[in-house]
């Protein structure tokens, strides 16, 4: 390549990466602000086969999540979730539900009969959720009583969450994947976090948390874990298709 045409290449380049915003690197600048231009959904129309994984998460959940490494970083996450098929069901979890909410990683729920069949190496990265029920901190704000009657039957379930995006304040996702976990026991869960998301939906966790009483069981109090590689304890014991209420706080 010749000096005269390399500088003028060097010089287009710089052009083309001046006229174009940070936000519309990699992709158009319409989509990037977010806006709705008729004529790009005239020219390129969505077609629904291609939005098929997206159109199955059917499922809006919220709850809060703790990282396992460190009980101090806590944070609401807002689930949505479908089912592909088989014995596990997926959620794509945000930090919020706006427009601009962060991609924070995915969870995935089994069953507890699909989880006594792990692997002991593999149970530790997964978290109970019998707490967060019975405790009022799970919702699903698009159901009645905030998915009430749907609950039950997710009290012996376990969840697999990685958040890729460990810290939503940082510009971009940096550094290695975060293992998230669930709160077990009163007085885990920040205060300012809890009435937070009460006020954004209008609710009161202790008022679900009274109403939930008529699943039959106290809240349960298990200890958060003492490092990443302890297993879970949902704080309910299984016996002959029965669920009982258990306090253990052993892992």
């Amino acid at each position: 390549m010749s000096e005269r045409k390399e500088n003028y290449v060097i010089s287009d380049r710089r052009r083309f990466v001046a006229g174009i915003g940070a936000a519309s690197l990699l992709i158009p600048s319409w989509l990037a602000e977010g806006q709705e231009h008729k004529e790009h959904r005239t020219e390129q129309p969505q077609r629904t086969e291609n939005w098929t994984p997206v159109n199955n998460m059917r499922l809006y959940l919220c709850a809060f999540h703790v990282a396992k490494e460190n009980p101090n970083f806590q944070i609401e996450a807002h689930h949505y979730c479908g089912h592909p098929g088989g014995k596990v069901h997926q959620c794509v979890v945000y930090d919020g539900r706006g427009q601009n909410s962060k991609l924070l990683g995915v969870e995935y729920i089994i069953a507890d009969e699909s989880y006594q069949k792990l692997p002991r190496e593999e149970k530790k990265f997964w978290h109970p959720h019998a707490y967060e029920i019975l405790s009022g901190q799970l919702i699903a704000p698009d159901m009645p009583n905030q998915g009430d009657d749907i609950f039950p039957e997710l009290l012996t379930t376990w969840g697999k969450t990685w958040h890729t995006w460990r810290d939503p304040s940082t510009e971009f996702p940096l550094g290695e994947p975060l293992l998230m976990w669930s709160f077990g026991a009163d007085g885990q869960a920040k205060k300012p976090l809890i009435d937070a998301r009460d006020k954004t939906f209008g609710i009161s966790t202790a008022e679900i948390r009274e109403r939930r009483k008529y699943f039959g069981f106290p809240v349960p109090k298990v200890a958060m874990p003492n490092s990443v590689n302890d297993i879970g304890n949902q704080g309910i014991i299984i016996e002959k298709d029965k669920i009982k209420a258990t306090e253990s706080d052993k892992r």
